[in-house]
C-alpha cells in the first residue's frame, strides 16, 4: 500500500509539471510571476536604434552601480559590455580604472573589433575586457550584453572548474547553461585566449566559470546578464556555505529543474527581476542615471 501511494503521488507530480508546463506556452513566464489584474511591464520595445542605445547605456550604467553597491568592485578589474543597436558591429564597455559606483551612460565606450575607441567617452578601456568581450560579440549574435567582474565568491568556486549544483530554486536559474573553461593561462591579453573561452562558452550556454579567475554572465539585455551575474555570484556562496557543512546534499531533479528553469530563467523573467535594484540606483543617483524609456 505505502509503494502504491507513493507512486501515486509521484504520478500526480509529474502530471502537475505537465499541466503548469502547458500553462507556459500559453503565457509569458513573466506573466506567471504576476496576479491582481495588472501586467507588469517587460522589456520595452524600442523601434528607433539611437534611442534603444541611450536606453541600454543607462541600464549599463545602473547594472555597474549595483555590482559596486554588492561589493564586486577590485581595483581597476571588472567589465560589461552592451553591443551597440546602431553599428552592431561594435560595442560599449567602461572606461578603465573608473570606480563603478561613479559611472553614468556619457562615461562608457564605443570601441571597434579592432580595438579601438570610436565614440562615446574617449577613454582607455581594459585590454583584457577587449579581448573577452570582443570575442563574445563575434561569436553569438544572440549576446547583446556580457558582465565579468571578479567578486569574491565567484572566485572562490571557480577555484574548483566545475559547476555549480542545482541544489535550490535559485540555481534552477542555471539549469543546462553554465560552462566552464579549465585552461587558465593568466591575465586576458591574447586573441587566442579569447577564442577559448568562447569556444568553452558554446552556441547556447549562458554563464562560464573560468576556472582560477571569476565568473561570466551573458544576455540578450544587459539587465538579464547583470541580474543572472547577481544571482550566480550568490548561488556560488550558498553552495560555498553548503560544502563547508560537509554534509550530503540533495539534488533537485531533472524534471523540476527544468521547469523551473522555464518559469523563472527566459529573458523577460530575468530583465523583471533586476528592475528593482536598477530602480534604486535611480534613485539612488539623484538624476545621474535613469530609466531612458
Amino acid at each position: 500500500m505505502l509503494v502504491q501511494n507513493y507512486e501515486t503521488a509521484a504520478q500526480l507530480v509529474s502530471l502537475s509539471l505537465a499541466m503548469d508546463r502547458s500553462t507556459l506556452t500559453s503565457l509569458s513566464c513573466a506573466e506567471n510571476l504576476a496576479t491582481g489584474g495588472y501586467p507588469y511591464p517587460g522589456i520595452p520595445k524600442i523601434t528607433d536604434p539611437y534611442k534603444k542605445r541611450q536606453w541600454q547605456l543607462e541600464h549599463m550604467a545602473g547594472a555597474f552601480r549595483v555590482f559596486a553597491r554588492k561589493g564586486y568592485t577590485e581595483g581597476a578589474s571588472g567589465h560589461i559590455s552592451v553591443r551597440d543597436p546602431v553599428d552592431t558591429d561594435t560595442f560599449w564597455i567602461n572606461p578603465l580604472g573608473k570606480h563603478f559606483g561613479m559611472l553614468a551612460a556619457k562615461d562608457m565606450v564605443q570601441i571597434n573589433e579592432d580595438g579601438q575607441v570610436i565614440g562615446g567617452n574617449k577613454a582607455a578601456v581594459n585590454s583584457a575586457g577587449f579581448v573577452i568581450h570582443s570575442a563574445i560579440h563575434r561569436a553569438r549574435p544572440d549576446v547583446h550584453a556580457a558582465c565579468h567582474m571578479h567578486s569574491p565568491a565567484g572566485k572562490a568556486w571557480a577555484t574548483f572548474g566545475k559547476p555549480l549544483d542545482i541544489i535550490n530554486q535559485d540555481s534552477c536559474l542555471f539549469y543546462g547553461t553554465q560552462a566552464v573553461y579549465e585552461g587558465f593561462g593568466g591575465v586576458v591579453l591574447g586573441v587566442d585566449e579569447g577564442q577559448r573561452i568562447v569556444d568553452a562558452l558554446g552556441p547556447n550556454n549562458k554563464v562560464i566559470f573560468l576556472q582560477n579567475h571569476g565568473i561570466l554572465t551573458t544576455g540578450g539585455t544587459v539587465d538579464e546578464a547583470a541580474y543572472l551575474f547577481t544571482a550566480l555570484e550568490r548561488t556560488c556562496e550558498v553552495q560555498l556555505m553548503v560544502e563547508a557543512t560537509g554534509l550530503p546534499k540533495n539534488i533537485i531533479g531533472d524534471a523540476e529543474a527544468e521547469f523551473t528553469a522555464k518559469v523563472n530563467a527566459d529573458p523577460e523573467t530575468l530583465y523583471l527581476e533586476f528592475q528593482p535594484d536598477f530602480e534604486y540606483e535611480i534613485w539612488k543617483s539623484g538624476g545621474k542615471i535613469r530609466k531612458a524609456e
